[in-house]
């Protein structure tokens, strides 16, 4: 297991987060890439609605990024979340999750953002004991719980996946 100092500078700074947090789990790096909810479960072992995706839009009035966390399992529905945050969106590019949320497509952890963001946990979340998140980068991932993660996050529960 590595030590935190060995953890790319991002899952530092989400295990530095976590510790303050309370969380006593460790992170996990995957031997192989987690960037899909498809990728992470077939690592983790788990089924794809225990993968908490988060997923970052862009609001184009004033551009405030959005980050949805849902069940891997689940698509968003983009209607849904422009009705809650007030505004049209659009699924932001790598550069504008980079520079407003702070990590990597692939590996976006659903806490530590460097500029502050609107973010909003899919009640689908909630069917699941736990669920696993990005840590700060593809191959990072850590365990909580639904409640842990909506504390961690001080983010609302809302529907916004697609039916079916």
């Amino acid at each position: 297991m590595k030590t935190m100092n060995e953890f790319p500078p991002t899952v530092q700074r989400v295990a530095e987060l976590l510790n303050k947090n309370g969380h006593n789990k460790p992170i996990v790096m995957l031997n192989t890439t987690g960037k899909t909810s498809y990728d992470a479960a077939l690592a983790l072992g788990c089924s794809m609605a225990a993968i908490a995706k988060s997923i970052v839009f862009r609001r184009m009035s004033d551009d405030a990024a959005i980050m949805v966390i849902t069940s891997g399992a689940k698509k968003i529905d983009e209607t849904k979340v422009a009705k809650i945050v007030g505004g049209d969106i659009t699924k932001a590019n790598a550069q504008f999750v980079k520079e407003n949320v702070g990590y990597a497509i692939g590996g976006v952890c659903p806490i530590g953002h460097i500029k502050p963001s609107i973010v909003l946990i899919d009640q689908s979340l909630l069917e699941q004991e736990s669920v696993w998140a990005a840590a700060g980068h593809p191959h990072a991932v850590f365990n909580l719980t639904p409640p842990q993660l909506a504390e961690m996050t001080a983010a609302p529960i809302v529907d916004v996946s697609l039916a079916g």
